[in-house]
Formats: C-alpha cells, sequence, structure tokens
C-alpha cells in the first residue's frame, strides 16, 4: 500500500500544518456526510427505520466480530455498560441481536447478530453503498485510483481510534 507522505514530494506547495488542517477538515465533512448517507439508508430500510445510529454501530460491531461482551460493545461505542446493556435489549427484543452467558465468565453476556439482524446489516450497506455510487457518478474517473489507495490507508488509521 502506498504511505501518505507529511512533506510534499512534488514540491513546496505550501505549510505542511496548513495542508493537514485542510485535509483533516475535508475529511469532517466527508464524515458527516456519510453519517447523513448512513441515517438516510437506515431510515429508507423497510425494517430498519426505527433503529438509532447507536443500536445501528452496535449492530455493526455484532455482525462483523465473534460475540462481544457488552463491556466490550460499550467501550467501542463510548457509552456506560448499563447503556450498552440497554442498547442491547432493544436490539433483542427486536429480534436483531442474541445474548448468551460467556463460556469463560458466567457473569458475563456475550451479543450476536441473529440472521435477521445480519441481512439488515446487509441491507443497509447495500442502500448506502447505491447512495455513494450515485455521489460519485459524475466524478472524474482518472482520480479514482489514487483516491482508493488514499481513503483506504486514511479508513484503516481512522479505525484505531474509532
Amino acid at each position: 500500500m502506498t504511505s501518505i507522505s507529511r512533506t510534499d514530494p512534488v514540491g513546496d506547495r505550501g505549510d505542511t500544518a496548513s495542508e493537514e488542517a485542510s485535509l483533516s477538515a475535508a475529511l469532517e465533512r466527508l464524515l458527516s456526510a456519510g453519517i447523513g448517507i448512513t441515517a438516510r439508508a437506515i431510515s429508507d430500510s423497510e425494517h430498519a427505520a426505527a433503529l438509532t445510529l447507536a443500536q445501528w454501530r452496535l449492530l455493526v460491531i455484532a455482525t462483523h466480530r465473534r460475540g462481544p461482551r457488552v463491556g466490550e460493545l460499550a467501550a467501542h461505542l463510548g457509552v456506560s455498560v448499563p447503556s450498552a446493556s440497554r442498547l442491547v435489549r432493544r436490539l433483542e427484543m427486536r429480534g436483531l441481536v442474541e445474548t448468551a452467558r460467556a463460556e469463560d465468565d458466567r457473569r458475563a453476556t456475550t451479543v450476536s447478530a441473529t440472521r435477521r439482524g445480519r441481512d439488515l446489516v446487509d441491507d443497509v450497506i447495500a442502500q448506502r453503498r447505491g447512495l455513494i455510487e450515485q455521489a460519485l457518478r459524475d466524478q472524474p474517473r482518472d482520480r479514482g485510483a489514487i483516491a482508493v489507495t488514499v481513503i483506504e490507508e486514511l479508513a484503516a488509521r481512522m479505525a484505531e481510534f474509532a
């Protein structure tokens, strides 16, 4: 994977701190738009319409990780354990997740997405991708490969903070 340099390899085009601030502001706008697109995809989904973004995040984590504990979910979401437990209960009542006692610690509860929950995640992601593809339709094709490389590297770095 190509590495993003802190200095401009083409020549001195300006202050690096200013470029990083501009990039940071642009990424913030992109992430805000992404949250908006996710919220729209959730509301457009027949089965996900009443999900909050916090419930959506929990469902995605439960779909992509194998049996996270409620405490781990709370830490990942940045909420208290009681708040995470309430989110889990709401999703469980809708049949989107199921809970079980951890085998190694009977006091701990693990959470897994049900088939219905996984299908809902797939549906919302497909709708979100469709909206993103609509936004990309009129973009010049010659920037695609560079953009993919930069976005993939930034996504990997930013995932450390999510």
